[in-house]
């Protein structure tokens, strides 16, 4: 293999190694300016979006183990990567997409699963992390407040009423 291809092999290697996330989009329509605004906004959540040769990712992704996405390398193709919050980075494209008219999402692959398009906008809709704890805390404080007083209740019916004095 040529060095040059090589060199862009490893490349897109290292951008796939960046997250347990890769989202591929179509960056057909997208002019300079709205790449340099889209990078601004994922800079925000950690994530990188780059352009690749449909070959290199072909060849980097097959090396790395990720499963089958052939069908997504047709025209220009931009990888996004990085960052922890892969939910975060769905609601910035998607909320792109809707301003910009412009970016298309392909296919995403998340712990080595292939992840359409249709489930990546799903994903986007879900609240942020931070509310999900706080729905998940809420709802242990409600039920242990509720067994606290099914508690209190049963021990005041068992207990003798206290003498009037």
């Amino acid at each position: 293999m040529r060095a040059e291809k090589q060199y862009l092999i490893s490349e897109v290697e290292t951008h796939l190694k960046k997250s347990d996330y890769v989202i591929l989009a179509n960056f057909t329509k997208v002019t300079v300016a709205d790449v340099a605004d889209l990078r601004a906004k994922l800079a925000a959540e950690k994530a990188e979006f780059h352009v690749v040769k449909n070959s290199s990712l072909r060849v980097a992704a097959k090396a790395l183990g990720l499963p089958e996405f052939e069908s997504a390398l047709i025209g220009p193709t931009a990888v996004i990567v990085g960052g922890k919050n892969s939910a975060g980075v769905a609601k910035i494209l998607k909320k792109f997409f809707t301003d910009k008219q412009k970016l298309e999402v392909k296919v995403g692959v998340m712990d080595k699963k292939l992840i359409t398009a249709v489930d990546l906008a799903k994903i986007a809709d879900l609240p942020p992390f931070e509310v999900l704890r706080a729905q998940l805390l809420g709802l242990f404080m409600q039920n242990a407040a509720a067994f606290v007083r099914v508690l209190d209740a049963k021990v005041k019916k068992e207990q003798p009423a206290a003498p009037a004095v």
